[in-house]
C-alpha cells in the first residue's frame, strides 16, 4: 500500500477530516462537536473511536464524568493538509461559480 492510501485509511472516512479540522482549534466535548459538525451521533462516535485508535486524537477527562477530545501530535501534524484541502475547496468553489 502506498503512503497516500495509508493516510486515507486513517483520515479518509466521511467526517474524519472535519473532526480533525474542528479539533485544530483546541479540545472539544462530544456534544459540541456534534452540534458544530451536524454529524449523525452514531457516525461521530464511530469516527472518534477510529481516530483515537489511530492515535490522531485522545480523550481528556473532564468534571462530572464528561470527556473532551483533543488532537495528539500526530493529529496536529495534519494541519497543513487540512489547510491545503480547505484552500483547494475555496478555489474550486470560486472556479465553478459557487
Amino acid at each position: 500500500m502506498n503512503d497516500l492510501a495509508t493516510a486515507l485509511d486513517v483520515v479518509g472516512a466521511r467526517w474524519a477530516l472535519l473532526i480533525v479540522a474542528e479539533l485544530l482549534d483546541g479540545p472539544q466535548r462530544y456534544g459540541d462537536l456534534q452540534r458544530r459538525l451536524g454529524a449523525p451521533t452514531n457516525m461521530l462516535a464511530t469516527r472518534l473511536r477510529e481516530l483515537e485508535a489511530a492515535a490522531v486524537l485522545t480523550r481528556l477527562p473532564l468534571k462530572q464524568n464528561t470527556r473532551a477530545y483533543a488532537l495528539t501530535a500526530r493529529g496536529r501534524a495534519l494541519r497543513p493538509a487540512v489547510a491545503a484541502l480547505a484552500r483547494w475547496g475555496a478555489e474550486s468553489s470560486v472556479a465553478h461559480g459557487g
